[in-house]
Parts: structure tokens; sequence; C-alpha cells
């Protein structure tokens, strides 16, 4: 643990889904897993075959080192996909409040619109009742007529 530099054997190996790998009950991402594999320095690590299990040698210190700075970017990953996630139901809730309100005017448009249709069509109701009495008043006038007329020419005829 301190300045004393001691290594620690570490065996990890892929699971079921290839993407995640357990180190003594640390559970490390793919990237960390490739950074582990990868040939470096001679003495600092070693690497066996390009199968799934690996053993590599390690300082205490590295080690922790590397899985604070993995554990640091996972942290960094997750908050900012919660972020974004946040950020794309801000907006949803915005275009879903803006649609109910564009929505809304045009409902009130439309009932506008037919009262107005309505109010029309019965203005015209009542001018064609107006007309239809004048209609009659002057269909009864011209039949009055044509009787005083018919009355005139019966001697006649």
């Amino acid at each position: 643990m301190g300045g004393g530099g001691s290594t620690r054997r570490v065996t990890f190996e892929a699971d079921e889904n290839e993407n995640i790998t357990v180190v003594k009950g640390v559970r490390l991402s793919d990237s960390v897993i490739d950074r582990m594999k990868e040939p470096s320095s001679p003495g600092g690590r070693q690497h066996r075959g390009s199968g799934k299990v690996c053993s590599c040698f390690f300082n205490d210190e590295e080690l922790k080192k590397r899985i604070a700075e993995e554990l640091a970017l996972e942290r960094a990953r997750r908050d900012s996909e919660a972020q974004k996630r946040r950020l794309f139901g801000k907006l949803l809730e915005r275009e879903r409040i803006s649609s109910n309100e564009h929505l809304t005017r045009a409902i009130l448009r439309e009932r506008a619109a037919t009262e107005e249709e309505r109010q029309k069509a019965q203005r015209f109701a009542r001018q064609l009742e107006e007309k239809d009495r004048e209609l009659k008043k002057h269909d009864a006038y011209y039949k009055e007529q044509l009787a005083r007329l018919e009355e005139r020419v019966n001697p006649f005829f």
C-alpha cells in the first residue's frame, strides 16, 4: 500500500457477453481490458496470447490508478448520459406543451369558424323566410288582381 511498490497478480477474463470483465470483484470495461492487453514496457506487464484469459503483473498503485481512472471515466460518461436524458426530456416536454398550445388554438379557431357559419346559416334562414313571406304577399296580390281582371273581362266574353 505505501511506497513499497508491491505487485499483485491479476487474472481477468471476458464474461458471457464479451464486454465486462471481473477482476477480484471489480468490473472493468472493454477499453480498460484492451489497454491492459496492449504490450508496453517489458517490466510493467506480461501478455499471454490473444485468448480471453490474460495474466498480468501490476503494482498496486498502478492497478488502483487504472481502476480509479476507469471508474472516473465511467461516472463521467453516466453523468453525461443522464444529463442528455434530462435535456432530452425537457425538450420533449417543451415540444408537447407547444403542440398542445397549437392544437388548442386550432380547436378554438375551428369552434369560432363553426359558430360563425351557424350564425350565417341562421341569418340566411331568416332572410329566406322574409323573402318567402314577400313572395306569398305578392302572390296573393297578383291573384287578387287577376280575379278582378277576370271579373271585368267576363261580361265582354
